[in-house]
């Protein structure tokens, strides 16, 4: 037998061996999907243990043995697990303790293991500005242990840990960029369609799950009214501002892609967007795609001028009709009118209040200071600070926010000195995703659980592209 014959049949079985293993990947994930659908049709209330503990035996397997469906599996969990939770409840009522919510954080956390494994050599690959990260939040949780209660500090940690843990097993598994940014690109295009394809449907029948959810978290004060064509649009998210931003990084993603399904996808998600009326998000995908514009050679910069020119054609009709044209019009005129307006009020004097006295935190409250036990119902809630500034002061004070933020500034500074973004538009896209959620901060805690990932995931991909061409030598397009 030759040695092209040796190689040939050496790729077959490869390739044979690989397609094996996605299908057993599938099959899990179905077994999971059904699994969950068994117990919900049946004893409901046994989905609030099985559904987070099946998604972690399930993410365990992927994570060992199909890297790339893990990859996704993780997104997904972020995506549906707050509705199916809305359903769970309605049918055997309301979770204050919001307990099925902890399986995306437990499918996040099998990447630990990335962590202890990479973590000696991780300063030689480049990777300081996760260990700095990592150092603050290490930081915040052993000052919550002193300060607050053992069970918020917990719940605070998978807030803060997830998304640099995660964006760390991202850039380490460089080599694997060219397969990961397919995925990403392609669960993105999904979500957009599936999400923003729901998010419509919530805001024109406004189903009984998402009402119920409404007035029990009593959210209708900033999420609207639980009635049709009065609900501000969070779609299958836990709320306005995870939906926001979700729908402002998968929509910024479309601008890498194409196919049949982009301008579906791009019809419902921009309209959902629109309707989620999330101005901070808004202003952010204006951010990313003036980035993206500057940053690309003008061939790419062409193709996605005629990419937007299409998407306003298929957004613009829908527009057109009511209450849709109303809802959207009055929310852009808030724009000229932001002395008046109570949200803006209320941030502005958020700061006012308290950004010197987080500024003279020298030692930060610690992990889980914003979650604190109701005396009445023994229930932990959560108070929101409307600053990631502020939150991260408050909770990790100087000695913690000076790591942690130094972390987050050199992979910006980083990242914005690529030239890959010239000829790859994930890595564009990416760069601008990450940078518009940071600019966030100020207005809200977008270091956090999904925002958190969106923001420190995108910036390692950019990373892991940077490395990955450096590796291969490429430096320009061919």
């Amino acid at each position: 037998m030759t040695s092209n014959q040796l190689l040939f049949n050496s790729f077959l079985k490869e390739k044979f061996s690989a397609e094996q293993r996605s299908l057993q990947g599938w099959i899990v994930i179905f077994g999971f999907i059904l699994l969950s659908l068994a117990c919900y049709l049946g004893p409901a209330a046994s989905l609030r243990l099985v559904y987070p503990v099946v998604a972690l035996i399930t993410a365990v397997f992927l994570y060992l043995r199909h890297p790339i469906l893990y990859l996704g599996f993780t997104w997904w969990m972020w995506f549906i697990s707050p509705l199916v939770t809305r359903l769970v409840d309605l049918r055997v009522g309301w979770d204050p303790t919001r307990q099925m919510l902890i399986a995306p954080y437990l499918v996040v956390f099998v990447t630990i293991v990335t962590l202890f494994r990479c973590l000696p050599s991780a300063h030689r690959q480049g990777g300081l500005p996760f260990i700095l990260a990592f150092a603050g939040v290490f930081y915040g949780f052993l000052i919550g242990l002193v300060y607050n209660q053992p069970v918020p500090v917990a719940r605070s940690l998978l807030d803060w840990l997830s998304p640099p843990l995660f964006a760390f097993h991202l850039f380490v598994n460089w080599r694997d960029y060219p397969s990961y940014r397919q995925n990403i690109q392609r669960t993105f295009l999904w979500c957009v369609l599936i999400v923003g394809a729901y998010g419509v449907y919530q805001f024109v029948v406004a189903p009984e799950w998402d009402r119920y959810w409404l007035i029990e978290s009593k959210q209708f004060t900033s999420a609207g009214n639980p009635v049709p064509f009065g609900m501000r649009v969070w779609s299958t998210l836990h709320s306005v501002g995870p939906f926001g931003a979700v729908m402002q990084a998968g929509l910024l993603l479309l601008f890498t892609r194409s196919g049949p399904l982009i301008f579906p996808a791009s019809a419902v998600g921009y309209l959902s967007f629109l309707l989620a009326q999330a101005r901070t998000n808004w202003g952010g995908w204006l951010l990313g795609v003036i980035m993206i514009m500057g940053s690309v050679k003008a061939q790419i910069q062409m193709r996605l001028i005629t990419i937007i020119l299409v998407m306003a054609m298929c957004v613009l009709p829908l527009l057109t009709i009511e209450p849709f044209s109303e809802i959207v019009a009055s929310r852009f005129e808030s724009f000229s009118n932001l002395q008046d307006d109570q949200s803006f009020k209320d941030r502005s004097g958020s700061y006012d209040r308290n950004l010197s006295l987080a500024l003279s935190n020298t030692l930060g409250n610690g992990l889980g200071n914003i979650w604190k036990v109701n005396e009445k119902t023994g229930q932990i809630e959560v108070f929101v600070i409307d600053s990631g500034v502020l939150d991260m002061f408050f909770t990790l004070g100087w000695l913690g926010a000076i790591p942690y933020l130094g972390g987050l500034i050199l992979v910006i500074f980083s990242v914005t000195k690529y030239s890959e973004a010239r000829f790859d538009s994930f890595v564009s896209a990416a760069r601008a995703i990450g940078i518009s959620a940071a600019a966030q901060l100020i207005i809200g805690s977008g270091m956090l659980a999904i925002a958190g990932m969106i923001l420190w995931g995108f910036l390692a991909m950019a990373m892991a592209a940077h490395k990955y061409y450096q590796h291969h030598g490429i430096t320009t397009l061919k």
